[in-house]
């Protein structure tokens, strides 16, 4: 039987994800990145949540991969309303059975990256510029090719397969050319971001002092709601603390494709004397101190039609697939589940020879659109509730953490996300 190949168009998380998957299923996997090389593992990226269904899912990717020193337990999901005045805080709601995992972000794709098995292929400083698809009737030829850019020499080339996946982000070039149309959403608010390194000071003042208020980081992911904001704050393996600040405004200019920026110094001068106002003073100072906070533009995009395009030769992963606000921790998530059920798909039609059969991927649509699609909206949902945003259109006003109710504030909880329990695979059946 020939050979089988997918040519992977990005190398974050969900890139090498699928190539794991494709490799997986019997095929080979070339993977064009732009990035010169893989991430270190220490300062690159952000932290994230990994939910059961990953950490089992990645396990089969990464030897050695589960709960030690690469995650850290997120047992408790903590909504907490904080009085911006008196600087104090109380419960809303309180979830002692969460059972996510921390990890970094470098840290995820350097394990992945040194784990990639010999059917891949990476090729780092490859600008991705275009693809064709074939039309099936020269045997000779692959399904598809992609054309990239050699970052070091300005050399273009060209690098055929069975199967195009697009796992090139929430901005991405490949799904723009099916749905011209699509634009992102703008959320409606921007999220300063963080990550502290506190090695070596952990008896320093600010570490005594968050520990005191936050007495559960290490195994809990805490949500502090004030009027109209909202921040997140969890500890992260190596001696880390990542948060997120969420405020609304309106939309920034951005340049170029990254839904992230750097800002100005008197933008964060101002910036870290709103935290002096608005949170509690441990959390305040500890946005103060962190080195090189950044801006992440919220974004996402209503469910697509479809995740497979081209009969069977372009597959949508990831944030291509499905641009998400970060609320349900879903991004990463949906991105190893994508490559996964992705994989599985594949791996069903390993006796037929080269293309895959248009079923494989429709059966990967059929598992996976339902999915995205409520798991999207329901985020966008959870973001709008939390930043005290009208959830409905012509809706007058939104969630008010002063005056909630109990029952009103359980809409809060991180269970709330469509299958929270876990993702329909093909491999179980479904």
């Amino acid at each position: 039987m020939a050979e089988r190949v997918a040519v992977v168009v990005g190398g974050s998380v969900a890139g090498l994800a699928c190539a794991h998957a494709a490799a997986g299923a019997g095929w080979k996997a070339v993977v064009l990145e732009k990035a010169a090389g893989p991430a270190a593992g220490g300062g690159t990226g952000a932290g994230l949540g990994l939910d059961a269904q990953s950490m089992e899912t990645l396990a089969r990717w990464i030897p050695g991969w589960g709960p030690d020193a690469a995650t850290l337990p997120l047992a408790v999901d903590l909504n907490r309303a904080t009085d911006s005045e008196t600087k104090a805080a109380r419960t809303l709601t309180r979830d002692q059975s969460f059972n996510f995992r921390a990890a970094h972000w470098g840290e995820l794709h350097r394990r992945l990256h040194e784990a990639l098995p010999p059917a891949v292929t990476v090729l780092w400083g490859h600008q991705f510029l275009s693809f064709e698809v074939s039309d099936g009737d020269d045997d000779d030829k692959r399904g598809v090719v992609a054309t990239a850019r050699v970052l070091a020499t300005g050399e273009i080339v060209e690098v055929a397969g069975d199967l195009l996946v697009a796992a090139d982000g929430s901005t991405s070039s490949i799904r723009q050319r099916f749905l011209p149309d699509l634009k992102l959403r703008y959320s409606g608010y921007c999220a300063w971001r963080g990550v502290f390194d506190f090695t070596g000071k952990e008896s320093s003042d600010i570490i005594t002092g968050i520990r005191r208020e936050y007495p559960e980081l290490g195994s809990c992911l805490y949500f502090d709601l004030a009027d109209k904001t909202h921040a997140v704050l969890y500890e992260l393996p190596g001696n880390r603390l990542n948060w997120l600040w969420y405020i609304n405004g309106p939309e920034p200019e951005l340049t170029g494709s990254s839904v992230t920026m750097k800002v100005s110094d008197a933008t964060l001068a101002r910036m870290q004397d709103e935290a002096d106002r608005v949170w509690l003073p441990e959390l305040a100072r500890l946005i103060r101190e962190t080195a090189e906070p950044f801006v992440n533009v919220i974004y996402d995009a209503d469910p697509l039609p479809r995740l497979s395009w081209a009969g069977g030769r372009v597959a949508l992963v990831g944030d291509a697939a499905h641009p998400t606000t970060p609320h349900g921790l879903r991004s990463t998530n949906m991105s190893v589940h994508d490559a996964r059920v992705l994989g599985a798909c594949l791996g069903r039609w390993d006796e037929t020879p080269p293309p895959p059969p248009p079923r494989a991927l429709a059966e990967y649509e059929t598992a996976r659109l339902p999915v995205v699609a409520a798991q999207v909206l329901h985020a966008r949902r959870l973001g709008r509730l939390k930043q005290g945003l009208p959830v409905e259109d012509g809706e007058a006003g939104g969630f008010d953490v002063r005056t909630a109710t109990e029952e009103e504030a359980l809409q809060l909880r991180q269970r709330g996300m469509p299958y929270f329990g876990g993702a329909p695979t093909v491999a179980d059946g479904s």
